[in-house]
């Protein structure tokens, strides 16, 4: 049965390119957070590790995970399958560690649904702006244009859920961003007061999508 001692779960979602998994990254090298090792069926990234960044398997291997049951939560993003395995979530949470996720909205959607009895905050992070994000994933994307204006057309629907999240932080720059993030999870955690701003987050998002 969890208790006060156990780790609390923290939700990183956004757009493509907006940075949530580099935030994540950060997040992970303070003591006690530990980042939830996904699996997916895409190809790893050029600056990826197999089984750091993510665990890389095959269809039938994610479907045979699908059918014994084994995921908390899973999508299909980008003709990618991504799923998060349950045992060793729940494991580290009952040893007191803070699980980081780094998921979209739909894994986001599933991970709440479960209403597991852990403290759960969820985070949605934003561009400060449409060109940013553009220039963002042309270089990530760098010779394949065709994907960053993909990427783009389908932040005009992910973006829509930010309404979804306890809280939403621009990714002007990273440093603030990630103590923002830091101080609303001490806020929670700590029962302490929150520094947040709806009705600006609310007009932002009204810029973006304008």
């Amino acid at each position: 049965m969890p208790s006060e001692k156990d780790g609390v779960m923290i939700i990183l979602s956004s757009p493509s390119g907006a940075g949530k998994t580099t935030l994540v990254k950060k997040l992970s090298e303070k003591d006690n957070f530990e980042i939830s090792i996904s699996h997916t069926t895409r190809q790893p990234r050029p600056n990826e590790n197999k089984n750091l960044d993510y665990f890389f398997v095959n269809e039938t291997e994610f479907k045979r995970l699908i059918s014994n049951e084994e995921f908390l939560e899973y999508a299909k993003v980008f003709d990618n399958l991504y799923g998060t395995t349950r045992t060793p979530v729940i494991d580290k949470l009952n040893k007191g560690k803070n699980i980081l996720f780094d998921i979209d909205w739909q894994g986001a959607d599933q991970i709440k649904n479960k209403k597991l009895d852990y403290k759960l905050i969820t985070f949605f992070i934003l561009p400060p702006s449409k060109e940013v994000l553009f220039e963002r994933l042309t270089k990530r994307h760098k010779n394949e244009k065709i994907i960053a204006e993909e990427r783009m057309k389908q932040f005009e629907r992910d973006v829509l859920h930010w309404i979804n999240y306890d809280y939403v932080v621009i990714n002007n720059d990273l440093e603030e961003c990630y103590s923002k993030i830091i101080n609303l999870i001490d806020a929670v955690i700590n029962n302490g007061s929150k520094d947040y701003d709806l009705e600006y987050i609310r007009k932002h998002v009204e810029k973006l999508t304008s």
